[in-house]
């Protein structure tokens, strides 16, 4: 049976299976759903567990015989198949089907797998493990619904956070859910007594790197120049990922880019900011950009942010530092074109 992971403490508290499968590309997501499995048939007595990396010339005849020997430890097992192409192939499609013509009460098979593409959705082995068991697919949590994750998480860790708070983490971690929560453990740890505030949150990521991405990112929005400059030479310094800050930035520019067309059309820019959800510690910096920038200077950084990309892989010439450094300096600045204008 198809389920979700909202879904699957219901499916597991109705018995156990004799096959399982989790499916989905965030980690944290699928390591969550596959121990939630594993806790059940714990507690249901499958004490020993098996563990396979089918990777390679993996042989699936293990997994068979794995099902077919007696434990001399424990009544019930868990196999566990990790997979990280989601293929098992023709063997592997095989083996499971061969497994699960015979189930037994002793032996559950969990596999744990990527994102199913559509050829897997329709692959026998697959149709196979939804008619035996639950197929977990775990979807990420992103949009809207990341919030509200984050808020859920806070009040997990027995922290309440203000809706700023909550707002700032999600943009911070940009989809990261195991960073959101490596961030709420964190600040557990530090904040005095059990409520968190948008200036923790902001101070917490901020120390998790000496020059923080995203503070050079607001630095450059409010026009702070000499700020938004030191910050991305102190990156630069301690070995930062270019292409992880053009990516960043480039985030950055389409979500002014569409706030900016909105301006342009005759919308006020406080209504607009509020309507893509910008948080008040930074609306007035994104505000001040929005009165530096048109369509035109914006769509230029754009076209240079994929020149930068292009140096750092090597398909052309230049340093890419120095480029994103003069980006940087522009997103700061008013452009002749909007000063003429």
């Amino acid at each position: 049976m198809k389920t979700t992971i909202q879904k699957l403490p219901g499916v597991l508290a109705a018995g156990t299976y004799p096959v399982y499968l989790v499916s989905g590309d965030d980690p944290l997501l699928v390591q969550e759903s596959a121990s939630a499995v594993r806790q059940n048939l714990r507690a249901a007595g499958f004490s020993e567990r098996e563990l396979f990396h089918a990777e390679g010339n993996f042989d699936w005849q293990q997994v068979l015989f794995a099902a077919n020997s007696l434990s001399l430890f424990a009544d019930k097992k868990i196999i566990e198949v990790r997979l990280p192409s989601g293929k098992p192939g023709d063997k592997g499609g095989k083996a499971i089907l061969s497994y699960l013509e015979r189930p037994t009460d002793a032996n559950a098979l969990v596999m744990i797998l990527p994102r199913l593409d559509g050829a897997s959705l329709r692959a026998k082995w697959l149709k196979a493990i939804e008619k035996a068991g639950p197929v977990v697919q775990v979807w990420p949590i992103e949009g809207k619904e990341l919030p509200r994750w984050v808020d859920a998480r806070f009040k997990a860790a027995g922290l309440s956070a203000t809706p700023d708070a909550v707002a700032l983490l999600a943009d911070r971690v940009e989809g990261n859910l195991l960073a959101a929560v490596q961030e709420i453990e964190k600040l557990k740890l530090l904040v005095a007594g059990t409520h968190v505030d948008v200036d923790e949150v902001d101070a917490s990521v901020e120390d998790s790197a000496r020059y923080s991405v995203f503070g050079l990112i607001d630095a450059a929005l409010d026009g702070d120049l000499a700020r938004s400059v030191r910050m991305a030479q102190g990156l630069r310094a301690e070995g930062a990922e270019v292409l992880f800050l053009t990516g960043m930035l480039a985030r950055e520019v389409r979500q002014l880019l569409k706030m900016g067309g909105a301006v342009a059309s005759g919308q006020r820019p406080d209504d607009v900011i509020k309507r893509y959800r910008v948080i008040f510690k930074r609306a007035g910096a994104v505000k001040r950009a929005l009165a530096r920038h048109n369509g035109r200077s914006l769509h230029g950084m754009l076209t240079r942010l994929v020149v930068i990309d292009k140096v750092v892989k090597g398909i052309e010439p230049g340093d890419a530092w120095n480029e994103l450094i003069g980006l940087v300096i522009s997103l700061g600045s008013r452009p002749e074109s909007v000063r003429r204008g």
